[in-house]
C-alpha cells in the first residue's frame, strides 16, 4: 500500500513540474523573452503560440481537478 503512495505522489509532482514549465515557457513566449524567441519566426507567431499553451495548460488543469 505504501509503494503505490508514494508513486501517486511522484506523479503528482512530475504533473506539478510539467504544469510549471508549460506556464513559465507560455508566459516567456507571450513576454518576448529573447531566450525564447524563434528565430525567422514573427514574433506574433510565437506570442500567440505562448497564449496557446498558457490555455490549454490551464483548460488541462482545471479539467485535472474536476475529473477527481
Amino acid at each position: 500500500m505504501a509503494k503505490r503512495q508514494g508513486g501517486r505522489f511522484l506523479n503528482f509532482i512530475a504533473w506539478l513540474t510539467g504544469v510549471l514549465v508549460s506556464l513559465a515557457v507560455g508566459f516567456g513566449m507571450v513576454g518576448a523573452n529573447p531566450a525564447l524567441v524563434i528565430p525567422w519566426i514573427p514574433l506574433i507567431i510565437t506570442q500567440i503560440a505562448g497564449w496557446i499553451v498558457i490555455v490549454t495548460t490551464i483548460v488541462s488543469v482545471v479539467m485535472a481537478i474536476l475529473t477527481q
